[in-house]
């Protein structure tokens, strides 16, 4: 029932109906348009105003800018960076270099000033014995010009001898050096000659030889005797006291 009351009102059969002029469907398309266009721009000034009252972007330009240019400051100097660092770092391989070729080079320099060092203390007892070589007036064939001894802490004695044919163009002398020591024993006489026995001499103009001798306990040493044997007849002797 009431269902027919409310299509009897909304129809033609109204008990009142009131007529209008109909407005072409293009012209309310364009108002829907216009009012939509409208209330679009209301929105987006909104929009626009709430951006602004909020500080929202502003100077974004200008601070993507500033930004663009710190960063390419930052890749300049951190290139700047790299290079300073490859630099140095090439320094100091070379810094590195130079101080192990130093440390080798003073090794080598000290190892020549300890050979210059043993050359020059050889060089000094072969002058002390050179000076020897001039023969003396009415001496010839073979004789001892040099015999040196020194007592080493009281337990050792080192021994040089210098053994010389004076005669020019002499033949090659083959024989024997014998070095004996001599001294006391307890308070008693006490001598003995080198452990390993005579030793081999061979010589045209000179011959140096050296040794040492180990001193036996409770011995007091106080003469080196070197002589100088051809078969069983002795050529030259000499003696020198500690």
């Amino acid at each position: 029932m009431r269902f027919r009351l409310l299509k009897r009102r909304l129809t033609i059969s109204a008990p009142r109906m009131a007529v209008r002029s109909a407005l072409p469907w293009p012209f309310r398309w364009a108002l829907v348009a216009i009012v939509m266009g409208f209330c679009a721009a209301i929105g987006l000034w909104a929009f626009e105003f709430g951006r602004d009252i909020a500080g929202l972007e502003k100077g974004s330009k200008e601070e993507l800018m500033r930004l663009r240019e710190d960063v390419g400051e930052l890749r300049t100097l951190l290139a700047d960076a790299k290079e300073e660092r490859d630099q140095a770092q090439s320094i100091a391989n070379t810094a590195g270099t130079l101080v192990t070729t130093e440390k080798a080079s003073h090794e080598r320099l000290l190892a020549q000033v300890k050979q210059l060092e043993i050359d020059n203390r050889t060089m000094r007892d072969d002058l002390g014995f050179f000076e020897k070589l001039m023969p003396a007036t009415g001496e010839d064939g073979v004789t001892i010009r040099g015999l040196q001894a020194e007592l080493h802490n009281g337990t050792k004695v080192k021994w040089q001898v210098l053994v010389i044919q004076a005669t020019k163009n002499a033949s090659e002398f083959n024989g024997r050096l014998e070095v004996s020591f001599s001294g006391f024993l307890d308070g008693k006489p006490w001598t003995a000659p080198l452990a390993s026995g005579p030793r081999t001499l061979k010589l045209r103009q000179y011959a140096r030889l050296e040794g040492e001798f180990e001193v036996p306990a409770r011995v007091v040493v106080n003469n080196v005797t070197a002589k100088v044997l051809d078969g069983t007849h002795m050529r030259a002797s000499q003696s020198v006291k500690l």
